[in-house]
């Protein structure tokens, strides 16, 4: 089995020394990588930035990006080969609509900043999903989160979707601990409790390797 996923933050430069981001860390999605790899899968973990160092297991490739765009084109490349997609980054929506060459100066009481929609690399991605493919997406939501997520699940031809909420402590961006709510197309619903990343990952891929066995 060939999986692929994507983990971290995206960080969209507004010039040489800054970049617009968010606060992933990637913890979760390399969680992930490396309890696919454990059950005996090959991965391809497209990491946006991050601190954390490649995973050990030699089944694990890394590959290394930073923006929205270097992401879209380093899944693009292996989305074919893979039998289950993992979008566990948190990539961002808009980028500078204009990259400045040198620092942007400080000047005036305000500045303006025009910005442009990134590709969606999921929906992208999901127009040419096989049947035979599996796709699981993350939201991390703030307000109407079932909702929000199962639209996205829609939206998106998500298999299955992992829903975070900021509202739950000890949960979300930083945290070595998680707690989310899977869903899928008919509604059903999986809570995984507040446990460490690693456990949730195993959780999760348990499940996923479970939708994916044939029915007896």
């Amino acid at each position: 089995m060939h999986v692929l996923l994507t983990a971290g933050p995206t960080y969209e430069p507004l010039d040489p020394v800054r970049f617009l981001g968010n606060r992933s860390t990637g913890k979760m999605g390399y969680a992930l990588a490396e309890a696919f790899a454990a059950q005996g899968a090959e991965v391809t973990l497209v990491s946006g930035p991050s601190h954390l160092p490649d995973p050990a297991s030699p089944r694990i490739r890394t590959v290394r990006v930073e923006t929205a765009a270097e992401m879209f084109a380093a899944t693009a490349a292996v989305a074919d080969e893979a039998d289950v997609w993992v979008f566990a980054a948190a990539v961002a929506d808009y980028r500078p609509a204009h990259v400045a060459v040198d620092k942007i100066k400080k000047s005036g009481e305000t500045l303006t900043l025009e910005l442009v929609k990134n590709v969606d690399i999921a929906a992208t991605l999901s127009q040419r999903k096989r049947a035979e493919q599996f796709a699981v997406g993350f939201a991390l939501e703030t307000t109407n989160e079932l909702a929000h997520a199962q639209d996205k699940l829609r939206r998106k031809n998500f298999d299955l979707i992992v829903l975070n909420s900021l509202r739950d402590a000890g949960a979300g961006f930083g945290h070595d601990t998680n707690k989310v709510t899977v869903l899928d197309a008919a509604g059903q619903i999986v809570n995984f409790e507040l446990q460490s990343k690693a456990d949730v990952a195993r959780g999760l891929v348990s499940l996923i390797l479970a939708r994916l066995a044939p029915s007896s």
